[in-house]
């Protein structure tokens, strides 16, 4: 028991879900109230028109880490945009600190940096950019360039395409009963 509390004791990173397009708010909010916190960002340029401009945006939408001692959470949870401290269940589980010593890092490099899905074999994927927009199918192995494979079950045939990772999102998850069924093809990645 005493082994309990004082690890609640102790400073940890914990990551903290926040309500869309509110991190840089509750990290300005966070950090003017003395915690240590931490909103990796990147910059992604859009075109427009005629003029590009480049944003600063989260490397994880709605969410952002902070360092406090789990025994004082409470103005961590009360601060407005913070929705919840991230765990297994009702449990807060603190980030492990080498991973966000890795995304310092890199963040640090003078290296291009953007999102990307994490992606599990077996997932269900969809096609989110290109000329293939929209197609979905199982991701059945992480090569870099992604072998594409589309089949027309009817016709018993197949057509083999390489398409770069980054064209590739997690497809959404949905209840039970409520999936998406007008698609003819199955699409999987080899």
């Amino acid at each position: 028991m005493d082994s309990d509390l004082s690890e609640m004791n102790e400073m940890k990173w914990f990551a903290l879900e926040t309500k869309p397009r509110h991190e840089k708010a509750v990290w300005r909010m966070l950090s003017g109230k003395g915690y240590e916190s931490f909103l990796p960002l990147y910059t992604k340029r859009r075109q427009y028109l005629n003029r590009a401009r480049q944003s600063e945006l989260p490397l994880f939408p709605g969410y952002l880490f902070c360092r406090f001692c789990l025994l004082r959470r409470l103005p961590i949870l009360t601060t407005p945009g913070v929705l919840k401290i991230i765990g297994v269940g009702r449990q807060p589980v603190p980030v492990d600190e080498r991973e966000l010593a890795s995304l310092r890092m890199a963040l640090q490099a003078p290296i291009q940096i953007s999102p990307f899905p994490y992606l599990q074999v077996g997932q269900k994927v969809r096609i989110e950019d290109g000329p293939l927009v929209g197609i979905e199918g199982i991701l059945v192995s992480i090569k870099s360039p992604f072998r594409l494979v589309i089949s027309i079950t009817l016709l018993q045939r197949s057509v083999l395409l390489e398409i770069d990772p980054e064209c590739v999102g997690a497809e959404r998850v949905y209840p039970f009963g409520m999936a998406d069924e007008g698609h003819s093809e199955r699409v999987t990645f080899v």
